[in-house]
């Protein structure tokens, strides 16, 4: 930079300074709304997310199985299961008439079930029913029964905070239970399999897990839920809406828009730290006889998606804020984009490829709608993509930025061609 460019720059930051002094107090009122709305729309973040979260779990049986699922092949929530039904099946087998009632032709199959079991033989006959349970929770058909159970605990969370639903599902008290009757039916059958045909006289045992308990707040909860249904479309738009109203308002828009995504992505961050803190309490609160194992990891597959919204968030953030920065007029920023152009320039010199034709002064003079649009279907494969990740919004921008690149590769403003006047010029006479 020359000692003019210093002189020049200097004359404009006095020159700013002096406005910024003598500024209006209208415009002062705008720049604190602006910063009112950029507040506003970063509080309101969470609580959009958590409304579009719960909304598609709770409206949507399908997403909410499929987000149960894996819990399926959890070690420790197959564990829980096995032992939630051992007890059940265990306080309906009557050990002392055990032996009298299996068949003379059954003994030889259940004491080679029973084993070299030490001990009395309760014991044995507890271990055989875990094992049985343990390896029924860790088949292939255990991952059906789950789902099954699943749409059913569907029924129970929404039956609870709407009001509809029945079947297996009771809410009482404020207590929603799930009926394990099938995994118990299950197990009893690979019992009798195993030659405990007294297991096929056990009556249809009802041992229920709890699903939701909301003693006295219940009321409350399904109000709030209600609430949060009514308003999942409606918060994101308002979020926009603030950001957009403060970008508006700012006397430096650039910069309010980079500060407003910024702040969204703050909020969405905030909610990620809110989430692990509530894990922490939630577990801390379960009684004692609840395995903390699988309760953590219910609650980690239950709000993975919440989870992924926060990243997904967060990212767009930081994308917009980003790309707002590089296109300002500040020098870090100049200097990346002349390094971009630079760096593609150099690549079209070195490949020798010309204009292409009338291409690249086409691209030349529509490089900026060009650009536009490139951005404009970036946004629309966002908005259209269904449950997108973090993962999913940083592969849109590289593909954006790509294309970019291509813009940038083609952009060719056609050679000068030869001076009419020159060419309409008649030969100089020869000399003599």
């Amino acid at each position: 930079m020359t000692r003019d460019d210093e002189l020049a720059a200097l004359r404009a930051r006095v020159s700013e300074l002096e406005a910024a002094e003598h500024r209006p107090p209208r415009s002062r009122v705008k720049s604190t709304f602006a910063v009112v709305l950029v507040l506003l729309a970063a509080l309101l973040t969470p609580l959009s997310v958590v409304a579009v979260w719960s909304n598609a779990l709770i409206g949507d049986t399908d997403r909410y199985v499929q987000t149960m699922a894996p819990l399926a092949d959890d070690p420790d929530v197959q564990g829980a299961v096995a032992n939630r039904v051992t007890t059940a099946v265990m306080q309906q087998i009557d050990v002392d008439d055990l032996l009298g009632d299996v068949a003379p032709a059954d003994r030889p199959r259940l004491e080679k079930a029973l084993g070299a079991a030490s001990g009395p033989i309760t014991s044995g006959l507890t271990s055989l029913v875990h094992n049985t349970a343990e390896k029924f929770v860790a088949s292939s058909a255990f991952a059906t029964v789950w789902n099954q159970l699943n749409r059913t605990a569907h029924a129970a969370v929404d039956k609870a905070l709407t009001g509809n639903g029945g079947g297996a599902v009771k809410v009482e008290n404020g207590e929603v239970t799930l009926d394990l009757a099938p995994v118990v039916e299950k197990v009893k059958q690979a019992l009798v399999d195993q030659g405990l045909t007294v297991a096929g006289k056990i009556p249809e045992v009802h041992t229920s897990i709890t699903v939701m308990q909301s003693t006295g707040t219940l009321a409350k909860a399904r109000t709030g839920f209600r609430l949060l249904q009514l308003l999942s479309w409606v918060l994101p738009l308002i979020v926009l809406v603030l950001a957009a109203g403060a970008v508006l308002l700012a006397r430096r828009r650039r910069r309010a828009l980079i500060t407003a995504a910024l702040a969204v992505a703050v909020g969405a961050l905030v909610l990620g730290l809110a989430l692990w803190i509530g894990r922490a309490v939630y577990l801390d609160a379960l009684p004692p006889d609840v395995s903390r194992a699988a309760a953590g990891s219910v609650y980690d597959t239950l709000v993975r998606f919440l989870r992924t919204a926060v990243r997904v968030v967060a990212v767009l953030g930081a994308v917009v804020a980003l790309a707002s920065w590089l296109g300002g007029p500040g020098r870090w920023a100049r200097a990346v984009r002349g390094a971009w152009t630079g760096a593609i320039g150099s690549v079209r010199d070195a490949t020798n490829v010309g204009t292409f034709g009338p291409v690249g002064p086409w691209v030349h003079r529509m490089r900026r709608w060009l650009n536009w649009t490139v951005a404009a279907v970036a946004a629309a494969v966002l908005i259209a993509w269904n449950y997108p990740t973090g993962a999913v919004v940083a592969w849109i921008a590289v593909c954006a930025v790509c294309a970019l690149a291509v813009i940038e590769f083609l952009d060719a403003p056609a050679l000068p061609g030869p001076d009419p006047s020159e060419a309409a010029a008649p030969p100089a006479a020869p000399a003599r």
